[in-house]
């Protein structure tokens, strides 16, 4: 398993006061949520129009009629799908649900997005789409993102750091920093420098093999 860093922590998070993490002492915004989660499955509400989707949050956090409506349309057009807010889930295509679930996480300008496979069951030509369209929408949002993924080239093509995970026990083997320029394309997937650190990061994974056997991790090692 590979979780990838989109971006490092650059939002101040939490519920008012102060909070460390790694031992650095972070100021905390009142009312400023920490973090949300997107799945692999949307978990959309049929019943409920696509913008009521997105409003659903919103609404649990008691924000008025017009603050909703207009953060919702700020969140359609992040995600271009203006003109689908009437529209249900089971009218869209599951690349379109995925992204309908992203908006509803954005709505709330979270400090730390957590992504855990979004795209792990939508087709190879939907996924790499929406691996764009994500690079889009996270410059656009400023939030840092986590994003869990088994797929090495997906994991390279979205990371600025690939964090790699040994099995069993679960725990980091390697950091492997991505250096490709931005903003990444399509070509990007072509370039020679891709294919090393796609190889890097499955030599890693392959090392992390070790762990099972009590060698110590590179990181551990270096540490």
């Amino acid at each position: 398993m590979s979780v990838v860093e989109v971006k490092g922590l650059t939002k101040q998070f939490g519920r008012g006061g102060t909070t460390a993490l790694q031992g650095i002492d972070l100021a905390i915004e009142e009312r400023e949520f920490v973090s949300l989660i997107v799945f692999q499955d949307p978990v959309l509400y049929d019943w409920r129009t696509v913008a009521k989707n997105i409003a659903l949050p919103l609404e649990i956090a008691r924000w008025n009629r017009r603050r909703r409506a207009e953060r919702v349309q700020a969140m359609l057009e992040l995600v271009e799908l203006h003109g689908f807010g009437d529209h249900h889930p089971w009218q869209l295509s599951g690349g379109m649900q995925q992204r309908v679930s992203i908006a509803r996480a954005l709505s709330f300008d979270p400090a730390l997005l957590l992504m855990d496979e979004p795209f792990g069951a939508l087709d190879e030509m939907t996924r790499e789409r929406l691996n764009m369209e994500l690079l889009r929408i996270w410059e656009a949002s400023g939030s840092t993102i986590v994003f869990v993924t088994h797929s090495i080239a997906e994991a390279v093509f979205l990371s600025t750091r690939v964090v790699v995970m040994s099995a069993r026990p679960g725990r980091i083997s390697d950091l492997v920093p991505i250096d490709l320029p931005q903003p990444r394309t399509g070509a990007t997937r072509e370039d020679p420098r891709f294919f090393e650190l796609v190889t890097r990061v499955r030599e890693a994974l392959h090392m992390g093999a070790d762990l099972e056997r009590g060698s110590p991790s590179p990181a551990e090692a270096t540490a």
